[in-house]
């Protein structure tokens, strides 16, 4: 994302403070910002403390003979790759989708002819009102992206759909505008599969051994190595999320699923191992639900095997290897020595190492270690999606720098075992 600039529209509302912590995401994605503030924005916050974030001057009157000269509202409207406004008041939306310019913030809306992102932020009688889902069907008529408002408490002490979505939502779609097309990119004609969530292994029909993976890292990398261009194919276990619609998704519920998930999705470039697969699995799958014995609880004698170790087989494997295999190993201690006996034993390329005896699994955030055979590079807490877009670009870097040529895809057809 290095390179690209938006032009951020702050409309007014208690939100408005959001907008800085919003600046913030963007610029640690080498995403420039930015900034007009509106008059009612400004109640909120200050010109100050977006410029400091941005790093650039922020715009307010429409009527500023300086800025016409050296920044007028028509090259203001183009200067950058999208404009978005957060928060998009109703007045906002209303002026934009009625063609109304009185202010700076109305004019550039009308003026640019770059795409535009709207996130609404009101009161739920606001949002509701007809005339407000009328601005904002003509709105998507006239091509705004106009997100969905979250559904929350609000400062006026109602609740309901209308609340400002989180900055990182907002981050998250701002990535997928400024995307490059599907095949464009650094990883343009390269597969990658990647495993993400847990695996299932039932003791009978009601009852199985898992994990608490969430899927969400795992999500997020596959999608951010499809928007580098990558044909992604994301072989997941059973969770909430619904399959990113920049990849191909294959559903499995158990480890030996999803071993033969993996390999009907090869040859690949990239494996990325993230899911959390089950190292044991029952040697016997009772047909009906197991039951106590006379009321009262007794001693369950159960036997497990050893699932198939996914990343190690593919790692190992000398015929048909991916270009990069990258693990995860998910620790409680000793984190690092742990990530490079894996590494070996694996006989990946990377690993991706975090501690998770704290709010990792099912968290938004990680932190991480990422280990090569030649080094550790230790990266500071940041969101999971901030994690997969950095490890996305890391490998783009490794496949451009080595000049590595895609394997040839072969058409194969994915089903979902449910």
């Amino acid at each position: 994302m290095n390179g690209k600039r938006i032009l951020l529209i702050v409309g007014g509302g208690i939100a408005a403070y959001k907008s800085l912590e919003l600046i913030r995401l963007l610029a640690k994605e080498g995403i420039a910002t930015r900034v007009i503030l509106t008059k009612s924005g400004a109640e909120f916050v200050t010109p100050l403390s977006l410029g400091s974030l941005s790093g650039d001057k922020v715009y307010q009157e429409l009527f500023n003979l300086t800025d016409e000269s050296e920044m007028g509202h028509i090259e203001l409207s183009r200067s950058a790759d999208l404009v978005v406004v957060a928060p998009a008041t109703a007045d906002l939306m209303a002026k934009a989708a009625n063609g109304l310019a009185n202010d700076l913030a109305s004019t550039t809306l009308l003026a640019t002819d770059k795409p535009v992102l709207m996130a609404p932020a009101m009161n739920v009688r606001m949002w509701e009102h007809a005339a407000t889902q009328r601005n904002v069907a003509q709105l998507k008529v006239d091509g705004v992206h106009v997100m969905t408002p979250d559904v929350g408490p609000m400062a006026c002490g109602e609740f309901g759909p209308g609340r400002f979505p989180e900055p990182e939502r907002i981050a998250q779609e701002i990535r997928k505008l400024l995307a490059p097309p599907k095949g464009a990119g650094p990883l343009a004609g390269v597969r990658a599969v990647v495993t993400a969530g847990p695996t299932r292994e039932p003791l009978d029909p009601v009852r199985f051994i898992s994990n608490h993976s969430s899927g969400k890292q795992g999500y997020a990398i596959a999608d951010a190595l499809a928007r580098l261009g990558a044909d992604v194919r994301l072989v997941t276990g059973p969770t909430q999320l619904p399959i990113p619609d920049t990849v191909t998704g294959v559903k499995v519920e158990t480890a030996l699923e999803m071993q033969d998930a993996v390999k009907a999705n090869f040859p690949a470039d990239i494996f990325v191992s993230v899911a959390a697969v089950a190292d044991w699995r029952p040697a016997t799958r009772a047909k009906t639900k197991l039951k106590l014995k006379g009321g009262k609880t007794e001693n369950l004698d159960l036997h497990l095997v050893e699932n198939p170790d996914i990343l190690r087989s593919i790692g190992t494997t000398k015929k048909g290897r991916p270009r990069l295999v990258v693990g995860f190993a998910a620790e409680t201690n000793d984190v690092e020595k742990n990530a490079k006996a894996k590494l070996t034993r694996k006989g990946a390329d990377w690993i991706v190492a975090n501690d998770v005896s704290g709010d990792v699994m099912g968290g938004a955030d990680n932190e991480v270690l990422l280990v090569t055979k030649s080094a550790t590079d230790r990266w500071p807490r940041m969101s999971k999606a901030e994690v997969a877009m950095k490890l996305a670009d890391r490998i783009a870097q490794s496949f451009v720098q080595s000049g590595a040529k895609a394997q040839p895809s072969t058409k194969t057809k994915t089903s979902a075992a449910e």
